[in-house]
Formats: C-alpha cells, sequence, structure tokens
C-alpha cells in the first residue's frame, strides 16, 4: 500500500521504523474492542434497568450511549483499514457490524475511504468532498448537527439499494458496484425486520436505545470528523492538508486515536495503538508541527474561515 503513504514519507519517517510501528496485535485490538463494546453495554443497562427508577439519570445515560454508538464508526475505520486485529477476516467481521449498528455499510464505506486517502482533500476528486458538496456557514450546521448526515445516509442507501444513484461513484469497479447494491439490500432488508419485530412485540427498544441516542449526538463524533480537514489547503501534501487534533485520554480512547489524524493519513498502514508514538515520529521528521488543534480551537477556526468564504467557493470537509 505504499501509493497511499504521504509523499516524502520515508524521509520522515524511515521503513525500518515504520515497519516495527505497524505491527498489529490481536491483543490490543480486543481491548479497545471490549472496552468500547462494554462501554455501550452498560449504558444500555442503566437505559433499561436504572433510568426506570431515576429518571434524573436517563438523559445523561441516553447522551452516553450516542455518543459511544457513534463513536463506533471510529473503530469501523480502524477495521476497514485491517489494522485492529491481526486476521483479516475477524476485521471484516466486526467490521460488518459496527458498520449495521452506525448505519455504515462497511465495505461500501471501505471503498470510499480508500479512495479518499488516494486523493485526500483533492476538491475534484475526493469522495468525501464530492459527497457533501461546498460548505457555506449554513450547510456546515446542517451537517454538524447531524440533519443534513443522516439524510444523505439514508437515502443514499435507499437509492443503493434500489440500484441508483452510484452513477458518479467513479471509484467503484463493477464488481465492487454490485457489492454495495448487495450490501444496501441487505441493510434495507434488516432494518424491515427489526421495524417488524418491533410492531410485533410492541417494542420501542430499537428507538430508545440505538437509533434515537444515535440520531441525535452525531454532532460530538463531527467534532471528529469534520475537524480532520475542514478549512486547510487543497494541498496535495498530506502533512499540511489533515489536522492532528487535541483531547484529553477519554477523547482518544473514544476516536481510536484518530486524533493523531495527521500520522494516520500519512501512513494508514499504522494501527490505531501505533499512532501516539507514529505522530512523535513524524514531527520530529518532519522538524516541525503539522496542523494540530483542540476539538473546539478546529471549530472556532472552521467557523471564522466559513465567515470568510464566497457561498459559492467554499471547499468541504475532506
Amino acid at each position: 500500500m505504499d501509493d497511499w503513504i504521504a509523499r516524502d514519507g520515508f524521509k520522515v519517517v524511515r521503513r525500518e521504523r515504520l515497519r516495527v510501528l505497524s505491527v498489529r496485535s490481536d491483543l490490543k485490538g480486543w481491548a479497545q474492542t471490549a472496552s468500547h463494546v462494554g462501554a455501550i453495554a452498560v449504558t444500555t443497562t442503566g437505559l433499561i434497568f436504572l433510568a426506570p427508577v431515576a429518571p434524573a439519570v436517563w438523559l445523561p445515560l441516553f447522551l452516553a450511549q450516542g455518543v459511544l454508538i457513534n463513536c463506533l464508526y471510529a473503530g469501523q475505520h480502524e477495521l476497514s483499514h485491517w489494522t485492529a486485529f491481526r486476521t483479516r477476516k475477524l476485521n471484516d467481521r466486526i467490521g460488518a457490524v459496527f458498520g449495521f449498528i452506525t448505519l455504515n455499510p462497511f465495505r461500501t464505506d471501505r471503498f470510499l475511504h480508500f479512495q479518499h486517502h488516494r486523493a485526500t482533500h483533492d476538491p475534484a476528486r475526493d469522495p468525501e468532498l464530492l459527497g457533501t458538496g461546498p460548505y457555506t456557514l449554513t450547510t456546515y450546521l446542517l451537517d454538524f448537527s447531524g440533519i443534513s448526515f443522516w439524510f444523505r445516509r439514508v437515502r443514499g442507501i435507499l437509492l443503493t439499494a434500489a440500484g441508483r444513484g452510484l452513477q458518479d461513484a467513479y471509484w467503484l469497479s463493477p464488481e465492487e458496484t454490485r457489492v454495495v447494491i448487495g450490501e444496501a439490500r441487505f441493510m434495507v432488508a434488516a432494518w424491515a425486520v427489526i421495524a417488524a419485530a418491533a410492531v410485533a412485540f410492541g417494542s420501542w427498544a430499537p428507538v430508545t436505545l440505538w437509533l434515537g441516542p444515535m440520531l441525535t449526538t452525531k454532532w460530538f463524533h463531527q467534532l471528529q470528523n469534520t475537524g480532520e480537514h475542514t478549512g486547510l489547503a487543497h494541498d496535495p501534501d498530506t502533512f499540511r492538508n489533515t489536522r492532528t487534533l487535541r483531547g484529553p485520554p477519554p477523547m482518544r480512547w473514544l476516536m481510536w486515536n484518530m486524533s493523531y489524524h495527521t500520522a494516520h493519513h500519512c501512513f494508514p498502514g499504522v494501527p490505531f495503538h501505533a499512532l501516539p508514538a507514529l505522530h512523535e515520529e513524524v514531527v520530529a521528521g518532519l522538524g516541525r508541527p503539522v496542523p494540530t488543534r483542540g476539538y473546539l480551537q478546529a471549530q472556532r477556526d472552521i467557523f471564522a474561515w466559513l465567515r470568510t468564504q464566497r457561498p459559492a467557493a467554499s471547499p468541504c470537509n475532506g
């Protein structure tokens, strides 16, 4: 996968050192996965058993549930690179589960994300830019809140399941297109089964424990998602077009170390647990800092940048 490595990447981090940092670990993969899924099990248990007898805890548990579910995408992203575990099939199987939970078909996202790495922040070729379109302050707020994000996501899955809307997905081969359509159809069929079961049993559990928390707290995950590239120059140099986000240890855990996003984009074969060390190597090798801001500082920068842009010219997140 050398074609993904940043331009002059091996001048910044030596191949031998990169080889050491790229070693995958099932133990570390399971520890991260189990802790994240275990936290969701705790909040789910609290919502089912504790909230009915202690209503004051419902809102904190509801918000925590949504944040934890949304941040499963950080794990899905890592799994899509086959770096969370040593075994590819294990990455694929857990990734497919995470993708279903986050309404983000796993293999579909992998195909798109790989092209995003190859065309990072290129307005004409980066699928993440093409999918969102130029940001204005209004469209950014709608996307950040999750309103337009979820509309695009659900509409995209439904259109794909109908075999439509893929004419501009230039990164998909004919075989990959068939996979994407099949994956969307499976997801829609599974939604129908879950909805039918909920009606049959008179249960709101899919809404109160899954969709409700997830849909209303997308903004939290968008701190990471929009902070990675938005407002940076459309420079082909990955060391300049990707932002590292500073945050406390709980935030780095939630995001599977994707806060070290510059290091990840420059060397995407390095697993999540080695990204802090890789970040230090990158800064030392460059002899200068990479673009770095705190999560809230990044949003302040983005809002200030958006206010200076002409609506027709505002590039969006990558």
